[in-house]
């Protein structure tokens, strides 16, 4: 057993799933109780998952000891800024647990890693996990978050960097940084490693790959809605229909393999103070 088999019990509720096509679409929901929406909790959760996201599997192993020790260095690595609102760290965060409960992916790189201070923005994916499947052959799930008030000025940032993404030389720099972050102790090592040999191609590193974009963002239908109801999921799926749509007309989906993934907001702004409390509450 590793670090990595033990994962916060599930607080996102799965509103829609479609698993047949490309892209692959989900929408997930914090939920409500009392008749408002779960910002709180929602942001609660995330600091579970803050360990998993911001630490090295070799540095997951807590005690009544070194709790505090642990929860204070993951949530220093995340930030330490007071300018909190424009950070999309919540995002990345909120991506990370949704591919780890739904996907079952396995984190080989922390995007944390390359900040030679815990303020710096880094220019790199936002998440970088691996997934085994049944049939074999080994997947890069490589992600986009995008934490905005407007949908579509996120869905159109989320685009321009996965296209950005994909340009040789930024590839390559990516090949050469993510290689010797994973961890040798990863299920099928030798096998995963052989992509990110200098001499192995950028189209085998490109078919290996899923890029998984996560929107969350304002939502009419989240902030007027007081429960999870058949008229509540409608008005989302309709919302995340003209996402779909502008993905679509990007053509990404003709060149490579992308998981889209929404999360509606009934209040982006408190959502991100909410969560920005929780982790300077633990520095």
């Amino acid at each position: 057993m590793t670090a990595y088999s033990i994962k916060p019990k599930r607080f996102l509720e799965q509103l829609y799933f479609h698993d047949s096509g490309n892209p692959v679409d989900g929408i997930c929901c914090a939920g409500f109780e009392l008749k408002a929406w779960r910002c709180v909790p929602f942001a609660e959760h995330l600091i579970e998952w803050l360990p998993e996201y911001a630490l090295p599997e070799d540095e997951l192993v807590v005690t009544h000891a070194n709790m505090y020790v642990k929860l204070k260095k993951a949530a220093v690595r995340v930030y330490t800024s007071e300018k909190y609102k424009k950070r999309g760290e919540a995002g990345e965060i909120a991506l990370h647990a949704i591919c780890r409960d739904y996907f079952g992916t396995l984190p080989i790189s922390n995007r944390v890693f390359y900040k030679s201070s815990s303020n710096d923005v880094v220019k790199a994916f936002d998440m970088v996990h691996a997934r085994f499947p049944e049939k074999g052959g080994v997947e890069l799930w490589l992600g986009e978050s995008k934490l905005y008030q407007d949908t579509v000025g996120a869905i159109t940032e989320a685009i321009a960097s996965v296209t950005e993404h994909l340009e040789q030389g930024f590839l390559s720099k990516q090949k050469l940084l993510l290689g010797p972050q994973i961890p040798k102790t990863t299920p099928r090592y030798d096998e995963l490693m052989e992509l990110f040999e200098p001499q192995t191609s950028l189209d085998k590193f490109i078919a290996s790959g899923v890029f998984v974009i996560g929107i969350l963002s304002n939502s009419e239908a989240c902030g007027a809605a007081t429960a999870v109801t058949d008229v509540y999921k409608a008005a989302v799926e309709k919302e995340f229909a003209a996402i779909g749509e502008r993905l679509a007309k990007s053509g990404l989906t003709k060149n490579i393999r992308i998981v889209l993934l929404y999360v509606p907001l009934a209040d982006k702004d408190a959502f991100a103070s909410a969560f920005d409390s929780k982790l300077k509450g633990l520095q």
